[in-house]
């Protein structure tokens, strides 16, 4: 019950930064490295990947497949062994 809440409350917050990324972006206003890196309107694409990705660790949490692809690819530096 408890990742079906965080389910909702990852997608519900990934969705309100797409809704309102023209507010967000008001609100910062531009970001350096993203219109240097990303181009004229980097500060828009910043925000859209960043909701992009809360939306993909959101549903590999729930899923259960962050917890392996972070053991995976940390345990070994924290003496975990497979």
């Amino acid at each position: 019950m408890q990742k079906f809440f965080i389910l909702v409350i990852g997608v519900a917050t990934a969705y309100l930064i797409l809704r309102y990324r023209r507010q967000l972006k008001d609100l910062v206003g531009d970001i350096g490295f993203a219109e240097r890196y990303l181009g004229s309107g980097g500060t828009n694409t910043l925000i859209v990947i960043i909701a992009v990705f809360t939306f993909v660790f959101t549903l590999m949490y729930v899923l259960g497949t962050l917890d392996s692809l972070l053991f995976n690819v940390f345990g070994r530096f924290f003496g975990a062994s497979s």
